[in-house]
């Protein structure tokens, strides 16, 4: 089994960014086993087709806008996620979605995708999270774990 974890966003706009700092986060916390990669795609959505070709699961963290309070996560899997590439929802939205229709022509689409979107609160310039949405990383973070423990896979924190 291979499984893709995607961080995605602008670190210079505050919450655009959540994604890239989930994945990070993510990395510092836990060791993760062999079967597990980890990208800070940042946000060039087309530049990691290669890496997540052809992936069992793919999970993506990214920040998106759904009309509902800043902070909320959503989760998206399976016939949801084309649904919410319908509409516009970040500066790099496009990227990704370019990116799962070519591995979708390609015959590359991993089996099963996962979206966590994470409402932002700001995009102002600046290169760390608006208070409320730093607040709620670690539920980011522990929600793509437990996604992982779902699939079969051990997950340890790391030693302190």
């Amino acid at each position: 089994m291979r499984v893709v974890i995607l961080g995605v966003g602008n670190i210079l706009l505050t919450d655009e960014g959540v994604g890239v700092y989930a994945v990070n986060e993510l990395l510092a916390r836990y060791d993760l086993p062999e079967e597990v990669e980890v990208i800070d795609g940042g946000t060039s959505g087309m530049d990691c087709l290669d890496q997540v070709s052809g992936a069992d699961h793919l999970l993506i963290a990214d920040a998106m806008r759904a009309k509902k309070d800043p902070g909320t996560i959503t989760r998206l899997s399976g016939d949801q996620i084309p649904a919410f590439f319908k509409t516009k929802i970040s500066p790099h939205q496009v990227g990704i979605s370019d990116m799962l229709a070519a591995l979708n022509f390609h015959g590359l689409m991993p089996a099963n995708i996962v979206l966590f979107g994470i409402e932002p609160q700001s995009f102002a310039t600046a290169m760390e999270l608006s208070p409320g949405i730093a607040a709620i990383l670690p539920q980011v973070v522990d929600m793509i774990v437990a996604e992982l423990k779902t699939l079969g896979l051990s997950v340890r924190p790391k030693a302190a």
